[in-house]
């Protein structure tokens, strides 16, 4: 199920609209829970057009800031905190034998696509860990989702159901989230960018 809205939640390609049919029979296999709002996205993508699904998908995802798909930028923004807390996800990539760039070069590691499809293909305990530590993060996406009447919400919905559910502490950290909004102080993530586990061990500053 990872696998499958993994593909959907990333940018709706011509190679993605191929593969609904395919994805509806893997569907068809999952619990209800997943497998009724994964198929009522599915009948929706389908049924528009190419041009609409790519500015839906843009309006819905990057122009408003209450619906990102990164999990981190919810609690930190832009801000150096939010370095540190990209780093959890690079190294648990790194410890299953990636670097991030073998997954999506231009995301960072916090992209929910991304989480899902390494949880999905490549190590399902630490995926299903960093997935389960942003249950708060997907409960409120799925909320702001719903609250614009996006069909998106239903992807939110069958993620969420492979999770622990959402508890009285995950409530109070999503009334705390909606509050405040990911912050505006815009510093850069120089503790991300300085990790010196991705420095170039020439010395000479470049990147591996």
């Amino acid at each position: 199920m990872w696998r499958i809205t993994a593909l959907l939640l990333d940018y709706p390609t011509a190679e993605t609209a191929d593969l609904v049919d395919q994805l509806a029979s893997a569907t068809a296999e999952l619990p209800e829970s997943a497998r009724v709002p994964l198929m009522q996205f599915l009948h929706q993508f389908n049924a528009t057009d190419s041009m609409r699904r790519a500015s839906n998908y843009v309006e819905t995802f990057d122009m408003q800031r209450r619906s990102s798909l990164h999990l981190t930028y919810y609690a930190y923004g832009d801000t150096r905190k939010r370095g540190m807390a990209l780093l959890r996800f690079k190294h648990a990539y790194r410890q299953a034998g990636l670097e991030v760039g073998d997954l999506e070069n231009s995301e960072l590691p916090d992209y929910l696509p991304m989480v899902l499809e390494f949880a999905a293909t490549v190590d399902q305990v630490q995926g299903e860990r960093l997935l389960a530590e942003h249950v708060p993060v997907l409960e409120l996406l799925r909320l702001s989702l719903q609250d614009n009447e996006s069909y998106y919400t239903g992807l939110m919905a069958a993620v969420l159901t492979t999770l622990p559910p959402v508890n009285s502490a995950d409530r109070r950290r999503i009334a705390q989230l909606a509050a405040e909004g990911p912050p505006d102080e815009d510093v850069g993530l120089d503790p991300y960018a300085m990790d010196p586990m991705t420095m170039d061990p020439s010395g000479s500053g470049g990147r591996r």
